[in-house]
């Protein structure tokens, strides 16, 4: 039993099959290990899942956790995790989503919520007062994200508009077609407008017949400080930082004033935009779909998430023409992977895509990865034109995320993902993925600390599990050089495990851009009761990371799997700062080996004995 502060100490063990559920506490020493949200559901994945096991298979879980920080007076604090092997890469994946089902879920009275087995039906789920139940969802199945949140709030007495978040009121946490249908590259939404994207996680939910949890949270459940002083201390320097940043100040910094999307420009100009299939680095119509031209253009409201005052999020509308929508976006990343990335130029026709990827359910980075596969491989004959779809045709692309989502066509090829659909064709290298995953919105050629960063990630390519951009273009925590290799493995290395650690308390990313290592430890310390030094804060993470890699290693990856897509390492930008630049596979290679050194694991990329023990893994 955990009895820190910050936890609910109660774990729902769902067994879909026979509809029931095992109640457990949380075991202390793991929850002092691990934390919680990425933390301990890779640690029940790891505990749970053979190696060899198909991520649609019933042996498989899905964990859908929080960590001891969620829900808590802590500043950024209103993540939800999912936890699982993924369909898409075969190893450990988890994916986060912001809003208010993370303070929810802790709320309703529980860290995680474990689905296991498979039902004979569709189901969802309602947590609510340390309870799940089982309610029948045949009704539901089939329905697109919208539909599906409108009809839950609206039998649970929550009339809210859709695209409005807030602490009262049901959240709502389903998937699309896209799960129902086991599309590989299908995410989890929660109120259809904040998704826990990546990996497949909504795949898995949709193969055990789960089409949506139901948190009925209560504000006045949330966690008290086990030392209230030291708490309110770290949060009020917490908060001072927030507003001191130029990044997350409230009203004055990037995020708030123009969203995600303000680094469209600054990364297009640093010649690290992909675009066209990563054939080109800058897109010449990066302004049209930049935070600056969406904030004058489509922006409507600016939504914020559980205690956070940065308020990054956008509420986007067209009203006139023929790619009218209402929906949450456009995110830097969508903006790019349905922009840059497929050749669209307009905000209207980006934010269009966007708003029929949370429609069906499906992780947008990814999406648009492997719609470019699909645009290059038509440009080169591998599909008839008349079955294809060209660069910057949104009409064409719209079809396209529909056939991919009701697996209809060529759709059903692509429904594998792009890396699966290129090497049918005959041709991978088509793929701009990383262990069968799509990059995000950063070309490694342009901000260097990527190349080994999407290597080595853990979930494949990744811009979230070591955000190096952080300091080649603000300076934080240090300053490096956007087109130096230097020191780059030694920042990856640190901000992986940082990450890792921040996933596992389960907080906002953005927090990075303002927090230091000691304002998480003291966070945590303070919450808990617990005397976390910063530097156990990063052994934590660095225990996270090496257990999802191990987890990896199990399951057959190694350092094969540790490789940039072909067209990133051998073919040079045509524009930009990196101009005529060309890694090469040489030295690709001496960086790869010189991140193994440093992490203590074998020249094959292998977690050795010696390093698990040294963590306590095992």
């Amino acid at each position: 039993m955990v009895k820190a502060g910050g936890y609910a100490n109660r774990l729902a063990w769902v067994d879909l099959a026979n509809k029931k559920v095992d109640y457990q506490e949380l075991d202390e020493d793991v929850a002092r290990k691990y934390l919680g949200g990425r933390g301990l559901g890779v640690k029940l994945v790891y505990d749970k899942v053979k190696p060899g096991t198909d991520p649609f298979s019933p042996d498989n879980i899905l964990v859908i956790a929080v960590g001891p920080l969620t829900g808590t007076l802590t500043p950024m604090s209103g993540r939800i995790c999912s936890i699982t092997k993924s369909p898409l890469t075969g190893g450990v994946t988890d994916s986060h989503a912001g809003g208010w089902a993370g303070a929810a879920l802790k709320w309703s009275g529980f860290d995680a919520i474990i689905l296991q087995n498979k039902s004979d039906k569709p189901v969802y789920l309602v947590a609510k007062d340390g309870k799940v139940t089982f309610e029948d969802a045949s009704q539901l199945w089939g329905k697109d994200l919208f539909t599906t949140t409108r009809m839950l709030r609206d039998k649970y007495g929550d009339a809210r508009e859709l695209t409005k978040l807030g602490s009262t009121g049901v959240q709502v946490y389903a998937i699309g077609p896209a799960g129902e249908n086991l599309c590989r590259e299908a995410c989890i939404g929660h109120d259809a407008g904040r998704f826990s994207g990546r990996g497949g996680t909504g795949a898995v939910m949709g193969s055990k017949k789960v089409k949506a949890l139901v948190i009925m949270g209560e504000e006045k459940n949330i966690p008290k400080p086990a030392n209230p002083e030291k708490f309110e201390e770290a949060r009020r320097t917490a908060l001072k930082h927030i507003t001191e940043s130029p990044v997350t100040s409230p009203g004055k910094g990037g995020l708030s004033v123009y969203g995600t999307s303000v680094l469209v420009n600054t990364v297009n100009e640093l010649g690290a935009f992909p675009t066209r299939n990563a054939k080109q680095v800058q897109f010449e119509f990066a302004y049209f779909i930049s935070g600056e031209n969406q904030r004058g253009t489509i922006l409507r409201e600016t939504p914020t998430c559980h205690a956070c005052p940065v308020h990054c999020k956008r509420l986007t509308e067209v009203t006139d023409g023929k790619y009218k929508y209402k929906s949450e976006g456009v995110e830097y990343e969508t903006c790019w992977s349905l922009g840059a990335m497929v050749g669209v130029g307009h905000i209207e026709g980006a934010g269009y895509l966007n708003y029929l990827a949370n429609y069906y359910g499906l992780d947008t980075i990814s999406l648009g990865v492997t719609l470019a596969t699909a645009c290059e491989a038509t440009e080169k004959g591998y599909i008839p034109e008349a079955e294809g779809v060209k660069f910057g045709d949104v009409d064409k692309l719209a079809e396209f995320i529909k056939k991919i989502a009701l697996r209809e066509g060529i759709g059903n090829l692509f429904a594998e993902g792009g890396y699966r659909a290129a090497q049918a064709l005959g041709d991978v290298d088509l793929s701009i993925t990383v262990k069968k995953q799509g990059i995000p919105a950063y070309d490694p050629r342009g901000l260097r600390g990527f190349i080994i960063g999407y290597a080595t990630s853990n979930r494949g390519a990744c811009h979230l599990r070591g955000y190096t951009p952080a300091s080649e273009i603000m300076g934080i925590p240090y300053k490096t050089d956007p087109l130096a290799l230097e020191g780059k493995v030694d920042l990856t290395i640190m901000l992986q495990n940082m990450f890792a650690a921040l996933d596992s308390l389960d907080i906002c990313k953005f927090s990075s851009f303002a927090y230091t290592v000691e304002d998480y430890a003291a966070l945590l310390s303070g919450m808990t009761g617990w005397d976390v030094s910063p530097e156990e804060f990063m052994k934590i993470g660095e225990r996270v990371w090496n257990l999802e890699r191990y987890f990896n290693q199990l399951n057959g990856f190694d350092r094969k799997d540790d490789m940039l897509p072909k067209r990133l390492v051998v073919e040079p930008p045509t524009s930009g700062p990196a101009k005529g630049w060309r890694l090469g596979w040489d030295t690709f290679n001496k960086l790869l080996d010189e991140y193994y050194e440093k992490r203590g694991w074998t020249k094959d990329g292998k977690v050795p004995e010696k390093k698990l023990r040294e963590l306590g893994i095992i």
